[in-house]
C-alpha cells in the first residue's frame, strides 16, 4: 500500500512539474523557431529550424530614442527591482522586529493596521497616488519609492520574527549588545528563511509590475519591461518569434533569482506556516 502511494505522489508531482515547466518550455522553444511555426499547437514544442534570428530582430527593433533601447528596458527594470527588494529587507525586517520584539505605545495598534493594510490591494490606492505624484513622472525613483515599504512583508517578517527563542537576545543583552546589535548580529542571521522568502515574492511581484508604470511612464528610455513588452506586443508588424524571444529575456532573471533562493524559501514554507 505504501508502494502504490508513493508512485501515486510521484505521479502527481511530475504531473504538476509539466503544467508548470510546460509554458516556460513553449516560451523558449518558440523563441528559437521562425514566427511562422510559433503559434502551432502542440507542435510548438517541437524544435524545428532552431535558430537565434529572433532575439536579434527583436533587439534590432529597439534601435532609436524613439522606439528606446532594449538595454535601457532591462537596466530600468534591474534598477527598480534591486532598489526595492534592497530597500524592502532593510526597512521592512526593521518594522517587523519593532513589532514583534520591542515594546512601545500603540505597539498593538501599528501591527493592526499593518494586518490591515495586507488585504488592500494596490488597485485600491493607484489613483489617490498617481494624482499625489504625478510631478514626479517618467523618472526612476518614482518606480520604485512607493514600494519599498509593504505590509504584506512587514507581517511574513513578524511571523516569523515572533516564533524566534528570547533567550538568545537575553543572552545577547547580558554580553553587552544593544537593540540594532542584536537585530543584525543575531536575529538577521538566523532569519535567511523569511529573507529569501521576502526576496523572491518581493523580486516577482516588482519585476512583472504593469500597473503603476502604465500610469506613470510614457518616455520608452523610462519603461521598464512588462510595459515595454506590452508596446512591442502591439506594434506591427506582429512577430510571435521576436515577442517569445523578449518573453525569454524577460523571464530569465526571475528563474535565476528563484533558484538563488529556492532552498531557503522551502524551509520557510516548511518552518514558519506560510504553506498553511
Amino acid at each position: 500500500m505504501s508502494r502504490i502511494r508513493t508512485t501515486l505522489t510521484y505521479l502527481t508531482l511530475t504531473a504538476l512539474a509539466i503544467v508548470f515547466v510546460a509554458p516556460v518550455a513553449y516560451l523558449v522553444i518558440g523563441s528559437l523557431k521562425p514566427s511562422a511555426e510559433v503559434i502551432d499547437g502542440i507542435g510548438g514544442f517541437v524544435p524545428t529550424n532552431a535558430s537565434l534570428q529572433n532575439y536579434s530582430g527583436m533587439l534590432g527593433r529597439f534601435d532609436s530614442p524613439a522606439t528606446g533601447y532594449f538595454r535601457d528596458f532591462y537596466l530600468t527594470s534591474l534598477l527598480v527591482t534591486s532598489v526595492v527588494v534592497a530597500g524592502g529587507l532593510l526597512v521592512n525586517s526593521m518594522a517587523a522586529y519593532a513589532l514583534a520584539r520591542l515594546r512601545w505605545r500603540g505597539r498593538d495598534a501599528a501591527l493592526l493596521a499593518v494586518v490591515a493594510l495586507t488585504i488592500l490591494p494596490f488597485e485600491a490606492i493607484a489613483v489617490p497616488l498617481f494624482y499625489l505624484l504625478n510631478d514626479h513622472r517618467n523618472t526612476y525613483y518614482i518606480q520604485y519609492l512607493p514600494f519599498v515599504a509593504s505590509a504584506f512583508s512587514i507581517y511574513l517578517f513578524y511571523s516569523f520574527f515572533v516564533g524566534l527563542p528570547r533567550e538568545l537576545e537575553e543572552a545577547a543583552r547580558i554580553d553587552g549588545a544593544g537593540t540594532w546589535r542584536t537585530f543584525f548580529r543575531i536575529i538577521v542571521p538566523m532569519s535567511k528563511p523569511v529573507f529569501a522568502t521576502v526576496t523572491i515574492l518581493t523580486f516577482l511581484t516588482t519585476w512583472g509590475s504593469f500597473l503603476w508604470p502604465v500610469m506613470m511612464v510614457d518616455q520608452p528610455q523610462r519603461r521598464p519591461l512588462p510595459l515595454a513588452i506590452a508596446v512591442f506586443q502591439g506594434q506591427p508588424p506582429y512577430d510571435w518569434g521576436q515577442i517569445f524571444a523578449f518573453g525569454v529575456l524577460m523571464v530569465l532573471p526571475v528563474l535565476v533569482v528563484f533558484l538563488a533562493f529556492q532552498r531557503w524559501f522551502v524551509q520557510s514554507l516548511a518552518s514558519s506556516g506560510l504553506k498553511g
